[in-house]
């Protein structure tokens, strides 16, 4: 039975001894069928068909998914719990299951207190599922998938990556509620008898904890994880996979020396599925190569795709240009996109091309924005002449340096206005720049993020207290200091970002103030996260500012 046949008639073959594992504890394969047959139950005694899901567990996800759809209803995934990502939601699902009550005045389902008994395959053809696109290049889309082209895919990764270690446990970074989370973390595994650590590795400190004794690990990150790793050697992974977002060059050193081997990047969209990879291990070939059943061309720079996981047989154009070679082809970047900009047409391409040509730039993203009105924004990360520059002149001049290479570019009532500078881009759990979490950096409450370090124990973070901070307003009058509750805010804030913390604020633990916070200081907020304690430390050459512990309840 391929993978594909497998994933249909789950429910209705003799389960596996062991489906998986919470930490150190196996999950029976007798009791994820129970489970599932319980929210088949339950979803098949509701009168709607389409149904939000959102389980930090991916065992309790995977049983409440198949329950669902042999109950003959429809999936629906957001990526996060964000306002915006629940508002989207809530008029177009009839109820949701899941982790707390977070679309308020629907209805919540909960498992049934006796199972249903699956008596037929799944319907390949039936569509069955709705996804949101990540909204790297804009605001996401809801995408329904059809199980075909979900199930397909896994035949296809089986095909081509299942050699190795075939009963090794899969362990993930990222999130099962986006497409590349989804395949690798809960199909793949359950396709192919592969046991499923059920809780996300936040760091690469806890994969000797989720790795069961005796094991071997294949673990699924983004790019964002692998790019900062430790320094101790990590064995026991024989596969390695990153997608979701490009993975940087320099990434690829360390990845080297702590795993061994190169990761094997996935190219591909929640639009497209899985299109192609490559490991770019020393020696090898490190041109990207198409999955079984995926067709590609080029016009012109333009890659064009026809693929199984495309609910089109046709070709379709994808938002990438490319270059073929030896067989394969060489990604050249986005697409051309257009942005009108004070009644102005502006290609964010050629804008984000003449800045990238600058020696004042490392990396960027360039985006949209419309409050307080439509105007261009500036997500950079500076090369080391930039950080000398913006020392030396302040934001305002690197800014200024950057727009003054715009001239022969865009019109001067359409250059951007505002930047932000920061060590690193910010990403999501799957390692994506999205528009959403770009737009976040331009709250003028945020603090200017100057360096993050990883360390032993957590994440070091140096930031800039701007005297331009409304915090300040009122805080106090010709005395001004950060208020206390403003540097817990701050830790909260930073503690999500960076630990991906999704529990509800629960209380504080030995909390002290030592020494006032002032305008124009440089302060490290010191950041580590264990058994659902966010302990935070604020310092600096005056010393010790602010610590203590936030508690959060599990997810």
């Amino acid at each position: 039975m391929i993978p594909a046949q497998r994933l249909a008639a789950w429910l209705t073959l003799p389960p596996p001894v062991v489906v998986g594992w919470r930490r150190r504890e196996p999950v029976s394969g007798a009791e994820f069928l129970d489970q599932a047959g319980r929210w088949q139950a339950a979803f098949a005694a509701q009168p709607g068909q389409r149904f939000a899901l959102y389980f930090e567990d991916s065992l309790s996800f995977a049983a409440a998914l198949f329950g669902l759809w042999q109950a003959g209803k429809q999936a629906w995934l957001l990526g996060d719990l964000t306002p915006l990502s629940r508002q989207a939601l809530r008029s177009r699902v009839d109820g949701y299951a899941g982790d707390g009550q977070w679309l308020e005045d629907l209805p919540c389902i909960q498992a049934a207190a006796v199972p249903a008994l699956a008596v037929a395959p799944l319907n390949p053809q039936a569509l069955q599922l709705v996804v949101f696109t990540s909204g790297s290049t804009g605001e996401p889309q809801a995408l329904p998938k059809r199980l075909c082209q979900l199930f397909d895919e896994i035949t296809a990764l089986e095909q081509t990556f299942g050699a190795t270690s075939p009963g090794a446990v899969v362990l993930a970074s990222v999130s099962h509620q986006h497409v590349y989370g989804l395949l690798f973390r809960v199909l793949w595994p359950l396709a192919t008898g592969r046991p499923v650590q059920a809780q996300r590795l936040v760091v690469l400190e806890d994969l000797a904890e989720l790795t069961p004794p005796g094991t071997r690990a294949i673990l699924i990150a983004s790019p964002a994880h692998l790019s900062r790793l430790p320094l101790v050697a990590q064995g026991g992974v024989d596969q390695l996979f990153s997608s979701g977002a490009p993975l940087p060059d320099a990434a690829l050193p360390d990845c080297l020396r702590v795993f061994g081997h190169a990761p094997i990047e996935v190219y591909g969209s929640s639009e497209t599925g899985g299109v192609a990879w490559r490991q770019r291990n020393p020696g090898a070939l490190v041109h990207w190569q198409a999955l079984p059943g995926v067709e590609w061309r080029i016009e012109g720079e333009g890659l064009w795709l026809r693929s199984p996981h495309l609910d089109d047989a046709a070709w379709t154009p994808c938002a990438d240009r490319a270059v073929a070679v030896d067989g394969g082809f060489d990604l050249l970047g986005r697409t051309d996109r257009i942005a009108k900009i004070a009644e102005k047409r502006v290609s964010l391409t050629a804008v984000e091309a003449a800045l990238r040509a600058s020696p004042l730039i490392a990396d960027l993203r360039l985006l949209p924005l419309t409050e307080p009105r439509e105007q261009l924004g500036v997500v950079a990360v500076p090369s080391d002449a930039g950080w000398q520059l913006h020392d030396e002149q302040g934001k305002r001049g690197l800014a200024e340096a950057l727009r003054a290479r715009l001239a022969d570019v865009v019109e001067r009532v359409a250059l951007p206005r505002r930047f932000r500078f920061l060590p690193e881009l910010p990403v999501n759990a799957q390692g994506k720049s999205t528009q959403a979490r770009l737009r976040a950096e331009f709250d003028s409450c945020r603090p200017a993020l100057r360096a993050v370090e990883t360390t032993e124990t957590g994440q070091d973070l140096t930031l800039f207290i701007d005297p331009a901070l409304p915090q300040f307003n009122g805080h106090f009058p010709g005395h001004p200091i950060l208020a206390g509750v403003v540097q817990l805010e701050w830790a909260e804030l930073f503690g999500r970002e960076h630990f991906g913390i999704t529990g509800e604020f629960a209380g504080m633990e030995a909390i002290k103030f030592q020494r006032v916070i002032t305008p124009s200081q440089r302060v490290t907020l010191s950041l580590a996260w264990a058994s659902g304690k966010l302990t935070f430390r604020y310092h600096s050459t005056r010393g010790q500012h602010a610590s203590g512990r936030l508690l959060f309840t599990p997810p």
